[in-house]
């Protein structure tokens, strides 16, 4: 990873055939499975900056203590931060921040999940350092697509929605497409 310029993984506690954290039924590897993934994450490392996050889901099935225990584990390993899946109360990330203060700990904050969406500053109170926010922009992208489908089907044009599109212009921004053009003239002219 390190190789392709990757600053960081994070790595799960589930076995290879993994569930989404906030569904039913996952199975997690024993504590000693997850540490020799870690190990050999740690001992592959050339970049002494290179992040490496344990992510656990041993909350749901085995509950808190099992969880922090865990977690101490997988830092005494060499995770430099924390990722608990599919925390259902601020008090469990307190635990865990209290439990192994200064490791960073990070909050799933996926809609519709398990855990509530808690405000920054509520997260910030309970020592959560980052707070990963997966799928919302992929869930606005999807509805404004639905959006645009529906319209279509039903007007039998996009018109009506033009509002939800980005403009030519904004398209081209996001893409860089005017860079892209520019080479294509440089390439082109030789």
């Amino acid at each position: 990873m390190e190789a392709i310029g990757v600053a960081g993984v994070h790595m799960e506690d589930q076995v290879v055939a993994k569930r989404c954290g906030h569904r039913p039924n996952k199975q997690i590897v024993s504590t000693q499975e997850m540490i020799h993934r870690i190990t050999a994450a740690v001992d592959a490392r050339r970049d002494p900056n290179f992040f490496i996050m344990a992510r656990t889901d041993a909350l749901a099935s085995e509950g808190l203590e099992a969880a922090v225990e865990r977690c101490k584990q997988y830092v005494e390993a060499g995770a430099d931060a924390l990722f608990v899946e599919a925390v259902t109360e601020l008090s469990q990330y307190e635990a865990v921040a209290k439990a192994l203060p200064g490791v960073p700990l990070l909050a799933n904050l996926t809609e519709f999940g398990k855990t509530p969406l808690w405000g920054l500053d509520e997260l910030a109170k309970v020592n959560v350092d980052i707070a990963l926010y997966p799928l919302s922009a992929f869930r606005a992208m999807s509805k404004a697509a639905d959006i645009v489908f529906e319209t279509l089907h039903k007007e039998g044009s996009c018109v009506p929605c033009m509002e939800t599109l980005h403009t030519r212009e904004d398209t081209y921004a996001v893409i860089d497409y005017h860079k892209h053009e520019q080479m294509l003239d440089k390439f082109q002219s030789e």
